[in-house]
């Protein structure tokens, strides 16, 4: 889960035309946190991955690689 989750928050705010930075801001962590979910090195609590698929407009079950929709 943990691969696929690095995987499709890099996919989405690249789609979006983002930084890291810039959705940190956003879910009010730091950037440092946000590089480490890209990078596979932490995951994040489930408050902030509820932000974070709020702002990429996308549910859970997508960030987490249940479903592809």
């Amino acid at each position: 889960m943990r691969k696929i989750l690095a995987q499709r928050l890099k996919q989405c705010r690249k789609e979006k035309g983002l930084t890291q930075q810039q959705v940190a801001i956003y879910c009010d962590i730091t950037e440092k946190a946000y590089q480490n979910y890209e990078l596979m090195t932490r995951e994040p609590k489930l408050e902030i991955l509820i932000k974070i698929a709020d702002f990429y407009k996308v549910s859970l079950d997508y960030l987490v690689g249940r479903t592809d929709k």
